[in-house]
């Protein structure tokens, strides 16, 4: 429905029999451990390849969807979801995106369909995934991601304003854990 109400095409190419044979020639290698991330983050890999093929092939730049809320905690994968050529959104918080695409639906024509606002946010990586599963909801992630990022407010003092102090720990040791992720992203519009 977005690239209808666009007018751009849209493709589906399917990763599955990539997947399946990274699985397999991992097989060996991962014999009797579960799957994990590490599966989940191969599909991510394989996305970011077929759309860094496509730019290639037809000299078009990706861009890259992560938001400043994603990035700053890393909740994106290295060579997956965070290839591209320029990040459009990296410095939007994940709230502030929601804010953005109702403001663009409100100037006249619903370009953006309604289920993408209203479905609960997912990298699609495992059925029924959702960033929640991993993630503080993303109010409460943007407002101490402000507090320590942007005004700089040790965890003490952020505790202080009523978040619970293992979401606080959580979020800024994410935070400084993920620095090496952020120095690897494309750049993005500030």
């Amino acid at each position: 429905s977005l690239a209808k109400n666009l007018g751009i095409r849209a493709l589906t190419i399917p990763i599955q029999n990539s997947f399946e044979s990274l699985k397999h020639q991992m097989s060996g290698i991962f014999a009797g451990l579960a799957e994990d991330a590490t599966e989940e983050n191969l599909q991510a890999r394989l996305r970011g390849i077929t759309l860094m093929a496509l730019s290639n092939k037809f000299g078009s730049i990706l861009l890259t969807t992560g938001n400043k809320s994603e990035l700053a905690v890393g909740y994106c994968t290295l060579y997956g979801d965070m290839c591209g050529g320029l990040a459009v959104i990296s410095d939007v918080p994940k709230t502030m995106v929601y804010d953005l695409c109702e403001w663009i639906n409100g100037r006249g024509k619903m370009l953006i369909p309604e289920s993408t606002m209203t479905k609960p946010p997912s990298a699609e990586l495992r059925p029924d995934q959702k960033d929640q599963d991993t993630l503080p909801p993303y109010d409460v992630l943007d407002e101490i991601l402000r507090l320590s990022v942007e005004e700089n407010l040790s965890r003490a003092e952020i505790k202080e304003r009523g978040f619970s102090p293992d979401v606080v720990d959580w979020v800024v040791r994410r935070v400084d854990l993920n620095e090496y992720k952020r120095a690897q992203a494309v750049p993005g519009l500030k």
